[in-house]
């Protein structure tokens, strides 16, 4: 089994993909490794999204709030504005949570092993095998959907996805080495992503082809197995779009927990099957006729769209009304960039 490893280690040398968070494997080989906050960092962003998407916002944090210390002294809103279209709010807010853990209990230094890491606010076990091994060395064992695959074909294993979890991280176990770890746990996850992929696997070109048992078998394509998911519900609510005839947007900044949590946006009625209408401000209402549509983890949101333009001397009854060169979309959840596109035409004034 470590033969396999090392035959990861020798194409992971010549194809390793370019990330601004890692360090090239030949810079690893000389005893270069990369600065655990940007590590952590990327990981955390990673989670439920795609590299190419994660790019930016990670140069963009980075440059922003270069160490631990620097975003563990940031402010929330801003933390959060930043934070704005990537998703999965919850963890910006852990990101906050841990940065300011490290810097209270750890000196501001990341911890190197994976039983320390894993006490951390918003670390898994995932997120502490992966900053183990990529940014300290640590033979630490990583498990995400592209290792669960690659490991499920490499064995044919056919238990489904997620009571196969256990098996596939022991196989994946079983295969890192004590030297090189970080560069194994990179090479793997890579081997998922650009060779061993979801649909029309490369197994041609696959470092791993002789001895993956899926290919052997012809089930490649068909792994990993997973049990049906159940049916996701929907929520409708409605979503109140106020401009004041200064200009300004009414906005509310939304509670930390619960969907969004922390975020600013638009007023809301509640999300639930038969909504209630709970306007945050008197005024006359126009119903558009527009439906915002959104998808969260475990449910569909439509959210009717009502519109209102109000006085200077109203007073709404939650939220802040925001002047415009105050007022940036681009610092709104996805979901209320989706109401801001959909309905702002109506509201505007030359």
């Amino acid at each position: 089994m470590r033969d396999l490893s090392r035959d990861l280690l020798e194409w992971y040398d010549i194809h390793a993909r370019a990330m601004p968070w890692r360090v090239p494997p030949e810079d690893r080989k000389a005893g270069v490794l990369p600065d655990p906050y940007g590590v952590w960092l990327s990981e955390v962003m990673l989670q439920q999204t795609t590299v190419a998407a994660v790019r930016d916002y990670w140069r963009k944090f980075t440059g922003i709030w270069p160490t631990v210390s620097d975003l563990a002294a940031a402010e929330d809103a801003d933390v959060m504005a930043a934070w704005a279209g990537l998703g999965y709010y919850a963890r910006a807010r852990n990101l906050l949570k841990c940065a300011r853990t490290i810097v209270a209990d750890h000196d501001g230094a990341f911890p190197s092993d994976y039983d320390t890491l894993l006490t951390l606010p918003g670390i898994g076990p995932y997120t502490a095998a992966a900053v183990a091994a990529i940014a300290f060395d640590r033979p630490a064992t990583v498990l995400d959907g592209n290792v669960e695959r690659v490991m499920a074909r490499l064995h044919d294993e056919h238990t489904p996805l997620p009571a196969a979890k256990s098996l596939l991280m022991a196989r994946a176990g079983a295969l890192t080495p004590n030297e090189r770890a970080g560069d194994y746990a990179q090479a793997v996850m890579d081997l998922g992503a650009t060779i061993c992929t979801p649909k029309s696997p490369a197994c041609g070109i696959c470092p791993w082809r002789r001895p993956c048992a899926a290919r052997i078998a012809g089930t490649a394509a068909e792994l990993p197995r997973k049990t049906p998911r159940k049916k996701v519900p929907t929520r409708r609510g409605i979503a109140y779009l106020v401009r004041r005839n200064d200009g300004a947007w009414l906005v509310e900044t939304r509670p930390d927990k619960g969907m969004l949590g922390g975020m600013q946006g638009f007023p809301t009625s509640a999300w639930d099957d038969d909504p209630q209408p709970d306007p945050p401000v008197d005024a006359d209402w126009t119903d558009t006729g527009i439906e915002a549509r959104h998808t969260f983890t475990h449910f569909h949101l439509h959210l009717a769209i009502q519109t209102a333009v109000v006085k200077d001397g109203d007073v709404p009854r939650r939220g802040r009304f925001v002047p415009p060169a105050a007022f940036s979309p681009a610092a709104l959840p996805t979901l209320f960039r989706k109401v801001f596109d959909l309905a702002s035409a109506t509201l505007r004034h030359d």
